[in-house]
């Protein structure tokens, strides 16, 4: 047999070493257009960072070291210009002699990947305009921002990448702002975990400007100026452009492949392409989301090894393996945070119409005793009926990588607010608490599905204030400090001895810093005859991060009134 495999890097290489170990006799060739086949795409801003130093530690093989170990014709520098399906053919053109050949096959697997998007802005081909996607990339941003360390960078994009690129080039000692023209960062989490690493970042003087168009480019003399639509341009040295990826598709729709709803190359369950003999793996493909049942790509590493194994099996041993999806479990580091998600967002549940119900919860990284404990905040999203878990997002400091590899592989399973509450983890002092966050989280899930607990939102605040009364039952020091502008303040502990001066017949809406004390005051008053009381989710932690960002909007919005006044 022969196999041929567009594309190396994550997809592509797992999916080559794999069938060499299934089939030791086959023929095997990987074309590859750029200079490697394997480096840690993952690890690019943190080189130009200077965190990773030595540049050899990106790449995991090298194409002589991949020949040699598995005997597998690897060639790089060499771009495939086109498939013949029918005649299962594809011409290839080595980019170094310029030589243009065909090389026929039996199998082909297809692993493209994804390219940067770099909309046609005016000037956006001025030096110092970069994108982030491969070694050859990083290598051109590293040898210039070496020559501006101590000049303004400007990072177009919220996103991951965006923020990597952020927090790195703010290491190096550059004066840095983040532009993005969603809401938010991170647009996999929903606003109320986003405003809590929004607020980390503005605290590291790094500039946030949220809802903001990029309309183009100009030279300054040696500098750069960022035009913003209806705002004043930004000073720049270097601009990166991190506004996202699209699968690389031109080879596919040149075949006659099929391409499905979300733009990507449409494979089956065994990760065949509409083309018998073509699989494909990795950025460049879609597939049904688990949760909502839509199409969907996923540009995540985890995801592409683990496809290209399962293509290999389904090409030597016959389609016998289901590739079940992904569920987009990611995590990032911002400066100090770290942050990570798994499942389908809150907003695009509501999206799909899948009806669902939110929790956030605030709990210490390990026990508050021992030296070093940190909050973290986790909101989960889950389903009204059998509380199935349907997202996971957390924002802390330690702890948060262990915390989301429980929620995410509980979201893989199907499993439940309830299974949350049994996990059993590993504890002591030093590493979590007796009660686990993921426990707490659960509890907290089962008390509102079980009627214990009725939430209110930090973005209802407005709307509950009219409806009700608003009380704080945190210590008098502690509204003293800062409350919601409205509420009166009952502690918990002094709640029973003011049980006449509350109506019955209001809706009363509690909250406290993050939601335990509130439960702790709605369970008091529901055992005396009040049914209108409700907590607030998340408590004064949550609305107090939301809020401060929500004010950056209005000044936003204000200012852009007096600019067109």
């Amino acid at each position: 047999m022969k196999y041929l495999i567009i594309g190396a890097v994550a997809g592509g290489a797992s999916t080559a070493a794999r069938l060499r170990r299934l089939d030791e006799k086959a023929e095997i060739i990987i074309f590859e257009k750029g200079e490697y086949i394997s480096y840690a795409n993952c690890g690019l801003p943190y080189y130009i960072g200077n965190v990773i130093k030595d540049r050899n530690k990106l790449f995991v093989q090298t194409a002589a070291a991949f020949n040699q170990r598995f005997n597998i014709d690897v060639r790089v520098q060499t771009e495939v210009i086109s498939i013949d399906a029918e005649n299962k053919v594809v011409t290839a053109k080595n980019q170094i002699s310029g030589e243009v050949y065909e090389e026929s096959y039996d199998k082909l697997v297809l692993s493209p990947g994804a390219e940067p998007l770099r909309p046609p802005f005016p000037g956006i081909n001025n030096e110092g305009i970069f994108t982030l996607r491969n070694v050859n990339d990083t290598d051109y941003i590293k040898a210039y921002v070496d020559k501006h360390k101590s000049g303004k960078a400007v990072v177009i994009g919220g996103g991951f990448i965006g923020l990597e690129m952020a927090e790195n080039l703010h290491h190096l000692g550059m004066d840095v702002t983040i532009v993005e023209m969603g809401n938010q960062i991170l647009a996999p989490l929903d606003f109320a975990v986003a405003a809590r690493v929004q607020q980390h970042i503005r605290s590291k003087h790094v500039g946030l400007r949220l809802s903001t168009t990029v309309a183009g480019f100009e030279k300054d003399n040696d500098h750069l100026k960022v035009l913003i639509k209806g705002e004043e341009a930004i000073d720049a040295d270097v601009v990166i452009l991190s506004i996202g990826v699209r699968p690389d598709t031109k080879l596919a729709i040149g075949a006659g492949l099929k391409l499905g709803a979300a733009k990507g190359i449409w494979v089956n369950e065994f990760l065949q392409t509409s083309d018998e003999n073509i699989y494909a793996v990795g950025d460049a493909i879609e597939f049904e989301n688990p949760i909502t049942h839509q199409s969907m790509n996923t540009y995540l590493a985890g995801p592409a090894n683990k496809q290209g194994r399962i293509c290999a099996n389904n090409i030597v041993n016959g389609n016998n393996e289901k590739y079940n999806g992904a569920i987009n479990t990611a995590i990032v580091k911002v400066f100090d945070m770290t942050v990570a998600t798994a499942g389908t967002a809150s907003k695009n549940l509501t999206n799909s119409k899948i009806e669902h119900i939110v929790s956030t919860t605030h709990s210490g990284s390990h026990a508050g005793y021992y030296p070093g404990s940190k909050q973290m905040t986790i909101q989960i999203a889950f389903s009204p009926s059998d509380g199935k878990l349907l997202s996971a997002q957390i924002g802390g400091y330690d702890g948060v990588d262990k915390r989301m590899e429980l929620l995410s592989q509980a979201i893989k399973n199907g499993n439940t607010i309830y299974d949350l509450m049994e996990i059993e983890h590993a504890y002591a002092p030093p590493f979590s608490s007796a009660k686990d966050p993921v426990n707490i989280a659960g509890f907290v899930a089962e008390n509102i599905l079980q009627k214990r607990m009725n939430p209110f939102y930090w973005n209802e605040i407005k709307e509950v204030s009219e409806k009700g009364i608003l009380i704080d039952v945190r210590s008098e020091k502690e509204h003293a400090d800062g409350s919601i502008s409205g509420a009166i303040n009952i502690p918990v502990d002094e709640l029973r001895m003011h049980l006449n001066d509350l109506p019955k017949d209001k809706n009363l809406y509690l909250f406290c810093e993050v939601g335990q004390r509130g439960y702790l005051s709605q369970r008091i008053l529901n055992q005396n005859g009040y049914d209108k009381v409700f907590n607030l989710s998340g408590g004064f932690k949550t609305w107090s991060s939301c809020s401060a960002e929500m004010n950056e909007v209005d000044k936003k919005l204000e200012a852009s009134l007096l600019v067109h006044a």
